[in-house]
């Protein structure tokens, strides 16, 4: 027998204000169409003066916890994935676990940027299987608004703000693919690429906060590539095929890039979770908040096999299999 991390309950939570494409027209010179055509995106959402990433991943989180049927007090660790912390330190996490009354346990946050959240899951899978917690709150919140240059319309149009969080849960497993849990997860980097996504700025080199620069068509050749190659990483490890995956929860960076990851495996467009018309590029919150609104539907069922993909800034990329 082995120890698994079984997903007890997930949640996310968007900010209210909706920031549309025609809203942007009015912003800087781009159109509907533009940006429909290269991204697929509708509208996304902005935070609030005064939200904060902790307060966006402390509601999702209650989301969460609320769908476990568990208490904050139930949980022995907090890994939160951000690219846009509330401060330099300390860590979201801990602002987090105070806005929950956890009191016990340990909390702190993992920077991949979009890649985040399969970073922090394979971060808290290993400390379950370990037997160094019971359960885990892993989340992925981010406000990038925040970082964006609102008068580049090659990026201010791809990204918006949200949270997404899941609780997992120790159980015994028998060491087969047909465990619930996660399976396994395969994360990748590769420094080389810095200067096709990053942020020009931070309190070392710079001391200003700056602004997210992109190469956009590079960005988009690696990604397909290299996010196709660690999907099928996955796949081989757990001896499965792809038609034996119900559903790919991908990053939500770009529709093109997801239609074009998921076509190299073959897999049909009704098997792909998409959230990205509504959500837009959330970095690390796109995979929890995509899995929060499929479970959430119905969609998602227990049983189900996820295949989960990211890659970002650094390049870091990764996979995750996991059977819900």
């Amino acid at each position: 027998m082995v120890k698994r991390a079984v997903v007890a309950g997930c949640g996310g939570y968007l900010p209210e204000k909706v920031l549309t494409n025609q809203d942007l027209a009015r912003m800087v010179d781009t159109s509907d169409e533009w940006i429909v055509q290269r991204t697929g995106i509708l509208e996304r959402r902005i935070a609030a003066e005064g939200e904060f990433t902790s307060h966006l991943a402390a509601a999702a989180s209650r989301a969460a916890l609320g769908r476990a049927g568990m208490e904050p007090s139930d949980l022995d660790l907090i890994v939160l994935a951000t690219a846009t912390p509330d401060e330099t330190f300390p860590a979201t996490a801990t602002r987090v676990q105070n806005e929950l009354g956890m009191t016990r346990g340990a909390a702190f946050d993992v920077q991949a940027v979009c890649s985040g959240f399969i970073y922090a899951l394979n971060v808290a899978d290993n400390f379950i299987r370990l037997g160094q917690a019971e359960s885990a709150l892993v989340i992925g919140a981010e406000t990038f608004s925040r970082i964006l240059d609102w008068t580049d319309r090659a990026t201010c149009v791809l990204f918006g703000d949200g949270a997404g969080a899941v609780v997992l849960r120790a159980e015994e497993g028998t060491g087969t693919a047909e465990d619930r849990g996660v399976l396994s997860n395969h994360l990748h980097s590769d420094g080389r690429h810095h200067d096709l996504l990053f942020v020009d700025g931070g309190p070392s080199s710079t001391r200003t906060v700056g602004h997210l620069r992109m190469a956009g068509r590079d960005v988009f050749r690696h990604a397909v590539v290299n996010l196709a190659s660690v999907m099928r990483e996955a796949l081989a490890t757990a001896g499965v095929d792809p038609e034996d995956v119900d559903w790919v929860v991908p990053h939500q960076a770009n529709l093109r890039i997801i239609n074009s990851t998921s076509g190299k495996l073959g897999m049909p467009a009704e098997k792909v979770i998409v959230t990205v018309d509504r959500h837009a590029n959330t970095s690390a919150a796109s995979i929890p908040l995509a899995l929060a609104d499929a479970a959430g539907d119905g969609r998602i069922k227990p049983g189900d096999l996820c295949l989960l993909e990211a890659m970002g800034g650094g390049f870091a990329w990764g996979a995750s299999l996991v059977r819900w």
